[in-house]
């Protein structure tokens, strides 16, 4: 059962990743003009992008997770205090929170690491 509930946990985190690094290329110049409308460097969109999809696949495939959840635990911090602090807004307080319940999801993932079916359990048995 912790093998499939850990498959589980890792496939909802990772379309989480994937589906909005996706949406960024799909829509990368409304992408851009929301980061600069909080001030945010448009040359790191790029990266954001690399770390959702990349970060989200590894996730999704079970490799380097102790790695990558911790990182995209920070990123779902960062995104939330600076893209979701306005908490007069109710929206803006739902995203909050999902980021920060997001990084805790991730938060656990790293402590638990991936189980079978896992690129790292894997590599674990040889």
């Amino acid at each position: 059962m912790n093998t499939l509930l850990n498959l589980a946990g890792r496939i909802l985190l990772a379309q989480f990743f994937l589906l909005a690094g996706l949406s960024k290329i799909i829509n990368y110049d409304g992408t851009a003009a929301y980061m600069q409308a909080f001030h945010v460097p448009t040359s790191l969109l790029p990266l954001v992008i690399l770390l959702e999809v990349g970060g989200g696949a590894a996730i999704l495939l079970g490799w380097k997770v102790r790695w990558f959840a911790p990182l995209l635990a920070l990123f779902s911090i960062m995104a939330a205090l600076i893209f979701h602090h306005d908490f007069s807004n109710e929206t803006q307080w739902i995203l909050f929170i999902g980021d920060l319940s997001t990084a805790g999801g991730l938060l656990v993932l790293a402590q638990a690491g991936a189980l079978a079916p896992a690129l790292d359990a894997r590599q674990r048995r040889y």
